[in-house]
C-alpha cells in the first residue's frame, strides 16, 4: 500500500490511484495545495501495484549516456510561432500524430482557469494544449486513457512534466513503439491553491501565462484584461524564485533525461551566443532527442533546425539538468500566506529581480528614444 511519510517523496503524478484495482486511493489536497494519495484501508487488498508504479519508489529503466542530438529549432509558420511558448515544436510533433489518426495529450486550462491534462484528437483540440501553465496540472485518469489507446494500436503523443513521464512509463510496464514521450523542461511546479487564490472570484476571458507580444525574452503574463510584464507579476515572481513549489520539486530525480522521455522541449534560453541567426525574439525551441525513436520523429518534423552542442545549450537553461533551489524562508512564505493573505504574501515574497528592473528601465529608454527620433 502507498504510504507518503515524506512529501518530498510524492510528485503526484497519479500513477498509484490509475493503477490500483479496487480504486481504492483518492489524490487529495494538502494544506499548501498539492495532491497526495489517500487510501481506503478497508477496501485494500494489499496487492502493491500501486508501489510497483511510483516513479519516487522505483527507477524505470532509462536509456543511458548523452542524448542523440541537441537542436535549436523552430517552425516557419510564424502565427503558430507566435502562440506558442517557444518555437512551435510541440505543434508541429502533435499534428503529425493526429494526421495519422492518434491522440495528443497535454495540459490545458479548464472553464474556471484551472489546469488539467486532457487529450485531443484533432488539430482544433491542439490549440488549448499549447502554451505554459506554469501550476501543476490535475493528472485525472488520462494514463488509463493512454494505455486504452495505445492497446488499440493508435499513434499516441503523452507531453507532461519529467515526473509525469517517469510515473507513466511504470504505469504502463512496457514500451510501445506508437507512444511519443515529450517532456517540458520543468523549473518546478507551482501549487493549485495558489493560483486558485491568486485568480480570486473574478471571471475571465484569457489566460496566458507567455505573451510574446512584447518579446519572446521580455514575454508578458495576461490575466483577463490586464497584461503585465513578467517581472512585475507576483504570481511568477513567486513561481521564480520557487516559493509555490512542490517539496519534491526540491529533490527531482527525473532530470536530463532520466524520466525516459523520447524527446525534451525547452525554450533555448542564450540562444543569441550559439546560433544568433535563429534569434528573432519571436521564439526559438531547444529540442533534446534521447532516444532513436525521438530522432525518428524529429527526422519527420518540417522545422528551421540547427544542431548544437548538448552542454552548450544547457547552460542558460539550468532547470533541464537542476532541481530548483529550495528557498530558506520556504516555510515563512506559506505561513505569510495564511496570516496575510495571497495577494499580499505574493506581494511580498515575489517581488522583482534586479534583471526585471533592467529590463523595464531598457523599455523606458526605448520609448523615450523613439519618442526623441519622431520629434
Amino acid at each position: 500500500m502507498i504510504h507518503i511519510d515524506d512529501k518530498a517523496r510524492c510528485c503526484g503524478c497519479g500513477a498509484c490511484a490509475q493503477r490500483c484495482p479496487c480504486h481504492c486511493i483518492s489524490l487529495d489536497e494538502d494544506a499548501h495545495g498539492f495532491l497526495y494519495p489517500t487510501v481506503d484501508l478497508e477496501a485494500c487488498v494489499d496487492c502493491h501495484r500501486c508501489e510497483q508504479v511510483c516513479p519516487c519508489l522505483n527507477d524505470a529503466e532509462t536509456p543511458n549516456g548523452q542524448p542523440v542530438e541537441a537542436l535549436a529549432a523552430m517552425t516557419a509558420d510564424e502565427a503558430t510561432r507566435m502562440v506558442s511558448s517557444s518555437g512551435g515544436v510541440f505543434t508541429l510533433l502533435a499534428q503529425d500524430v493526429i494526421a495519422q489518426g492518434g491522440a495528443v495529450f497535454g495540459a490545458r486550462f479548464d472553464g474556471n482557469w484551472h489546469v488539467v491534462h486532457d487529450v485531443a484528437d484533432s488539430i482544433d483540440g491542439l490549440d488549448a494544449l499549447r502554451g505554459s501553465k506554469y501550476v501543476q496540472s490535475v493528472i485525472g485518469d488520462n494514463f488509463c486513457k493512454a494505455e486504452g489507446l495505445l492497446k488499440q494500436g493508435r499513434k499516441v503523443l503523452f507531453s507532461g512534466t519529467p515526473c509525469q513521464i517517469a510515473g507513466l512509463r511504470l504505469f504502463l510496464g512496457k514500451e510501445y513503439d506508437n507512444l511519443l514521450l515529450v517532456e517540458v523542461a520543468c523549473h518546478g511546479v507551482p501549487s493549485p491553491k495558489v493560483w486558485r487564490q491568486y485568480l480570486g472570484e473574478a471571471s475571465l476571458s484569457r489566460v496566458n501565462f507567455r505573451d510574446k507580444s512584447t518579446g519572446w525574452k521580455n514575454y508578458s503574463v495576461v490575466i483577463g484584461a490586464v497584461s503585465r510584464p513578467h517581472d512585475d507579476d507576483e504570481f511568477m515572481g513567486c513561481f521564480l524564485k520557487n516559493y509555490t513549489l512542490r517539496p519534491s520539486c526540491f529533490d527531482c530525480r527525473f532530470k536530463a533525461g532520466q524520466s525516459g522521455a523520447d524527446i525534451t522541449l525547452a525554450d533555448f534560453w542564450g540562444i543569441q551566443t550559439i546560433v544568433p541567426h535563429l534569434d528573432d525574439n519571436k521564439g526559438t525551441s531547444l529540442v533534446i532527442v534521447n532516444t532513436a525513436k525521438g530522432s525518428e520523429w524529429m527526422a519527420r518534423c518540417p522545422i528551421e533546425r540547427e544542431t548544437v552542442n548538448y552542454g552548450d545549450a544547457v547552460k542558460a537553461n539550468p532547470s533541464i539538468v537542476h532541481s530548483a533551489t529550495r528557498p530558506g524562508d520556504y516555510e515563512a512564505f506559506w505561513q505569510a500566506l495564511d496570516d496575510m493573505g495571497t495577494r499580499r504574501a505574493l506581494k511580498k515574497y515575489g517581488k522583482l529581480y534586479p534583471t526585471g528592473l533592467l529590463y523595464r528601465l531598457k523599455r523606458v529608454l526605448s520609448r523615450l528614444l523613439n519618442r526623441g527620433a519622431r520629434h
